[in-house]
């Protein structure tokens, strides 16, 4: 009996023995056997899925089963395990204050977005996020409102802006900033952070930088009395009331005017720009250090779906992506090697998360609008399209890989659409 048969013979009659001779191919050939073997067709998933099969006459939390039907049932092409790729911040506790609220989604309940990490934020008419900074960057997109937002250079030169719902900001790590809700609502906005165990909560605070030095060293430091700190906060302030602010023209002239103004600009009108790509589907608007040369650390885009579109089969080569649904209703399969895909659901609030150079796509299962943003932690935005992919090579090598001849192929989109 010659090797090939040998082991042919091995994988069909397996025994403890021969099992224990079995060479490494022997053994790969016989994994794949019994998970062909045991897989479930297509369609037989499908019909079980509909019959008496799926029936549950125990306990089911409907609701939820109603938001989320393909993490439920996931279509039958989802496969094997992936990392986690939804969270919600409605299922983060909420620290509220006097003045406003915040709550995040981090790595600590998201753990395979170790890049970014996110904080939702609201400050009502006159409310400040206090002066602080971070040890990542910052990026902020406004969901609601209007708010007013200051932040200092290395070289003491100062930006101050106002912003509304659309537009964004960025405050680079160690850059001492500040944020103040404006009339007549206040404000509400997204945070993305370049670290994925980032955390509000670990903010250098100016507060408490005061609170914790000696009275006598920030005398000598500011040339104060003394007697000024104790009347100084002794706790954190984080969020607190406060009046509104003059005007725009005039906090700028307070400050020292063109003496002291910062020739970088720190804010960015997303939404009201130009669409970087459009159509019948829906419209993306990309934002990066191309268009916004402040960013250099954090690229997004904002993404529109129209009802039965979808955000076209793609993946990003340089960076993980993390994503955020501001409306709407859609569902996402992400794949991942070895021959892994799982798909989730996603509605308003809630975050998605996709490895780098995983293929996905974003598809509007609702009857409205899809508005989610994409944000990476990268210089520039860039994803590959697979319908480019499969429009440039030769249709023989097309062909030969997935069973499509040239007269279909040319039917696929040649350029890269974002949308469809």
């Amino acid at each position: 009996m010659n090797n090939h048969t040998k082991e042919r013979s091995m994988i069909e009659h397996p025994s403890r023995r021969n099992f224990l001779g079995f060479s490494s191919a022997a053994l790969a050939t016989a994994a794949f056997a019994g998970l062909t073997a045991n897989a479930q067709e297509k369609t037989s998933t499908q019909k079980a899925e509909h019959d008496h099969s799926s029936s549950d006459p125990g306990q089911e939390n409907k609701p939820l089963q109603a938001e989320n039907p393909n993490s439920n049932t996931p279509p039958p092409t989802d496969h094997g395990e992936l990392v986690p790729i939804w969270y919600s911040f409605n299922l983060v506790k909420k620290r509220v204050e006097e003045g406003g609220w915040t709550h995040e989604v981090t790595q600590t309940v998201l753990p395979s977005s170790k890049d970014i990490a996110g904080v939702n934020m609201r400050l009502t008419a006159g409310s400040y996020r206090e002066m602080h900074w971070h040890t990542a960057d910052e990026w902020a997109y406004v969901l609601y409102g209007n708010a007013r937002v200051t932040v200092m250079n290395p070289d003491g030169t100062m930006f101050i802006g106002d912003v509304s719902e659309g537009d964004l900001w960025i405050f680079p790590a160690a850059y001492p900033h500040s944020i103040q809700g404006l009339g007549p609502d206040g404000t509400e906005f997204l945070l993305v952070f370049n670290q994925g165990n980032f955390s509000e909560d670990r903010t250098m605070l100016l507060s408490e930088w005061v609170a914790h030095t000696p009275p006598e060293v920030l005398a000598k430091n500011t040339g104060l009395d003394q007697s000024v700190f104790s009347k100084t906060p002794k706790a954190p302030l984080y969020i607190f009331p406060g009046s509104l602010p003059k005007s725009l023209e005039q906090d700028k002239a307070e400050i020292g005017g063109e003496n002291v103004a910062s020739k970088y600009q720190y804010t960015f009108h997303l939404k009201s720009m130009e669409p970087t790509k459009s159509g019948k589907g829906g419209e993306v608007r990309i934002v990066d250090s191309r268009n916004f040369p402040t960013s250099k650390h954090i690229a997004a885009a904002l993404v529109t779906i129209r009802p039965g579109g979808m955000r076209e089969l793609h993946w990003h080569p340089t960076a993980s992506e993390w994503q955020f649904y501001i409306a709407g209703k859609g569902r996402m399969t992400v794949f991942s090697p070895v021959d892994n895909a799982r798909t989730m659901d996603f509605n308003a609030n809630d975050v998605g998360y996709v490895p780098s150079n995983a293929p996905h796509y974003m598809e509007n299962t609702g009857d409205a609008d899809l508005v989610l943003l994409e944000t990476m932690p990268s210089e520039e935005f860039t994803d590959v399209s697979l319908n480019q992919w499969l429009r440039r090579v030769p249709s023989e090598m097309l062909k030969a890989h997935l069973n499509i001849d040239k007269e279909m192929a040319m039917k696929i989109p040649a350029e890269k659409l974002v949308v469809i």
